[in-house]
């Protein structure tokens, strides 16, 4: 298939036709009649001209008030060996007791090996924190899989690493960044909150509590933007409103997160840190969100920078007890003086994710990104 630009060279004319086509609609078919002739609805056939580039002012060439209804015309051209459409690709997903208790699991895993974290000893507690961390890993990975939070089409390679490693400084990182400072680390972590390299798993806990809510938060951005995609007149008015509906569902996870937050750092008898935590959930939840519409590319590189910068706090804390270097502890140690350790990951986490947010809303608010691909556009649009 080829795309639109002649047709974009010169706004005074309808369209672009071949010598001797009198229907411009009749052109524009024969150039996308692979995305026509698999679409299973015209809300198909739009959002994939959307994605080459069609605007309601293209459509208006062709004699169309927007793409939807020039997406209509197309549809209608095609001949079909029956008449019964296929799947809609605007239907919301079904509620399904299967994957509710599926997000409910990583959560309940994680409670379970907090618990036996904190009434076991010695290598047996280094047993259950091995056998904990495996059995939640495995449930977040079905979650993953499945459900509302499963993609169509896998991550970019190595994007489960990077998230590893975010989720590992946020039980080790503070605690090893504050020892840092202070001269040590001269062993490696006990499990004692009161030890020499402390650990901090709280955060974790309110996170993988908090599958569930991004779940569901991703299921209800899907649905109802579907829906506003079958409802909607134009391309504007659908970008008018997904936009209003992803920073609320955005908003309802980051409430949901604070809550669960609260509740565990209460109970576990460990610092409140809403910042760290909040901005390391946002950024998770709207990586998995691009990743869930195909956006694949742009999460892992924010993801990877995330790291880097995090890494960066604790190499310099190092790096400065080598002769002459300690001027590049400077600017971390004052930092974690006036905000404490929890600041590195609130800042590294909050920029990436406030840069995933800027991108979301420019990504999902197109009307290819709701659409269930039966076969990958041109091109990753990240």
């Amino acid at each position: 298939m080829t795309g639109l630009d002649e047709l974009d060279r010169d706004p005074a004319r309808p369209a672009a036709t071949r010598p001797g086509t009198a229907d411009p609609v009749k052109a524009l078919l024969h150039r996308h009649r692979e995305l026509c002739e698999r679409a299973v609805d015209p809300l198909e056939i739009a959002a994939g001209l959307e994605a080459h580039g069609v605007t309601d002012r293209t459509a208006a060439r062709f004699r169309h008030r927007d793409v939807f209804s020039l997406a209509e015309e197309l549809y209608a051209r095609i001949p079909r060996d029956h008449d019964a459409p296929g799947p809609s690709a605007t239907a919301a997903p079904e509620i399904r007791v299967g994957w509710i208790a599926l997000t409910l699991l990583p959560g309940a895993l994680g409670v379970a090996s907090v618990t036996a974290l904190r009434l076991t000893h010695g290598q047996t507690r280094l047993y259950a924190v091995a056998v904990g961390v495996l059995a939640v890993a495995l449930a977040a990975r079905a979650v993953l899989r499945r459900g509302p939070l499963g993609a169509a089409r896998p991550p970019a390679p190595g994007t489960a690493t990077w998230t590893c490693w975010l989720i590992g400084y946020a039980v080790l990182g503070d605690g090893l960044l504050h020892t840092a400072i202070a001269g040590g680390p001269d062993g490696p972590p006990t499990g004692a909150v009161d030890g020499d390299w402390p650990l901090t798993v709280a955060p974790v806990l309110a996170l993988t509590l908090a599958c569930a809510p991004g779940a569901w938060g991703a299921g209800l951005f899907t649905a109802r933007a579907r829906r506003g995609l079958a409802t909607s007149r134009g391309l504007e008015d659908f970008t008018a409103s997904v936009r209003p509906l992803l920073f609320g569902v955005l908003a309802l996870f980051l409430c949901a997160l604070a809550v669960l937050l609260s509740l565990c750092a209460t109970a576990l008898d460990e610092p409140f840190t809403p910042f760290e935590v909040l901005s390391l959930g946002a950024l998770l939840f709207l990586a998995r969100l691009l990743a869930l519409h195909g956006f694949t590319r742009a999460p892992k590189v924010v993801l990877v920078a995330a790291v880097l910068a995090q890494a960066a706090a604790p190499a310099t804390v190092f790096a400065a007890r080598l002769p002459g270097c300690g001027a590049l502890a400077t600017p971390v140690e004052s930092l974690v003086a006036a905000w404490g350790p929890a600041a590195v990951p609130a800042l590294t986490c909050g920029a990436a994710a406030l840069t995933l947010l800027i991108h979301a809303t420019r990504t999902l608010p197109r009307a290819s990104a709701h659409v269930r691909p039966q076969a990958p556009l041109q091109g990753d649009p990240t």
